[in-house]
């Protein structure tokens, strides 16, 4: 009860704070004159969020960013030394190899995912329609690591003879096989790609919302027109809905590109980056706290950084092409 009531108080102390702040700093500058005012208010409700962004964000990026030259301590200077034997690092490498898996089957996944069930549930009543966007968005309210929590129960095994208790062997053993350690099983990078089940499960509904909205704004004329000549109904959705919701299926892909190569929650909770399922980001929690090795640490970051940069580069002129045609 008094952690309920502490974070209600935080709630309340930061949100009436900043409203306070904004009403004070307001009042402030509507005593200026008329063209100062009009030259100061826009800086006056950007400022603070300049101010935070900077502390929070550029100054710990610029910090990072530093320590990857320093050795665990953060006092040698060693150069590129922790780049180097990063990259030399077999168990890294297969990090990496690991973040290229997630990169080319979740967004993908996910857009796919999305995509079917926005199209499939416009083909029901309104009532029914709405209930099933409810279910499938529902995931969405649940945090990765809550999701992960829920799905150890799917995957989890126990020896033959005894009761299942995942999910997914008891539905196994029921067709007459033997219980199988799925998060345990790296043949063929299994245990990764059903951890990817539960990024894309947890995604589906964001994808959904934004493809649902983009398919009903596709003008029906086109759609009739296609029919009209002839077009199938699959020839109809690939050569005349697709073309016009790209932009949209662009940015769902992108957006779920980016927290994919951020992915850490799922992997930390399931399996802790054993049996070959390691990524970049648990990786980082592994040296930084683990290990206590401050530099590489620094540089892992530094190296995520760098990759999701030129990816959030693509987005924001996404974004901007998105407008420009609106």
């Amino acid at each position: 009860m008094l952690k309920a009531i502490n974070a209600l108080l935080a709630i309340l102390a930061g949100v009436g704070g900043g409203f306070a702040l904004y009403l004070i700093l307001n009042w402030l500058v509507e005593r200026l004159p008329g063209r100062w005012e009009d030259r100061i208010k826009p800086y006056i409700f950007i400022g603070p969020a300049i101010v935070f962004v900077t502390i929070f964000l550029v100054y710990p990026a610029l910090r990072t960013a530093y320590l990857s030259f320093f050795d665990d301590d953060g006092e040698e200077f060693v150069g590129l030394a922790n780049y180097v034997e990063l990259l030399a690092e077999s168990s890294f490498l297969n990090a990496l190899f690991n973040n290229l898996l997630w990169l080319i089957v979740v967004p993908a996944g996910v857009v796919v995912a999305g995509l079917i069930v926005a199209v499939l549930a416009d083909q029901l009543s309104t009532r029914g329609e709405n209930t099933v966007k409810s279910f499938i968005f529902l995931p969405m309210a649940i945090s990765f690591v809550g999701a992960s929590t829920i799905w150890r129960f799917v995957y989890a095994f126990e020896p033959e003879g005894r009761a299942q208790i995942g999910l997914l062997n008891a539905v196994w053993t029921f067709f007459g096989g033997d219980p199988v350690a799925w998060i345990q099983s790296d043949s063929f990078r299994l245990n990764s790609f059903l951890l990817m089940v539960i990024m894309i499960w947890l995604q589906t509904g964001f994808a959904m919302v934004l493809l649902s909205a983009a398919i009903k704004n596709v003008p029906t004329e086109t759609v009739e027109a296609a029919r009209i000549d002839g077009a199938s109904e699959v020839q109809t959705f690939f050569q005349v809905v697709v073309p016009q919701i790209w932009s949209t299926v662009i940015t769902v892909f992108v957006t779920v590109l980016i927290l994919t190569l951020k992915i850490f929650d799922i992997i930390y909770v399931m399996t802790g980056g054993r049996f070959n399922t390691d990524v970049i980001g648990n990786r980082f929690i592994t040296e930084l706290i683990n290990f206590g090795r401050d530099g590489r640490a620094s540089a892992i970051v530094v190296m995520l950084l760098i990759a999701v940069i030129p990816v959030m580069i693509y987005q924001v002129r996404q974004f901007r092409q998105m407008e420009a045609t609106r």
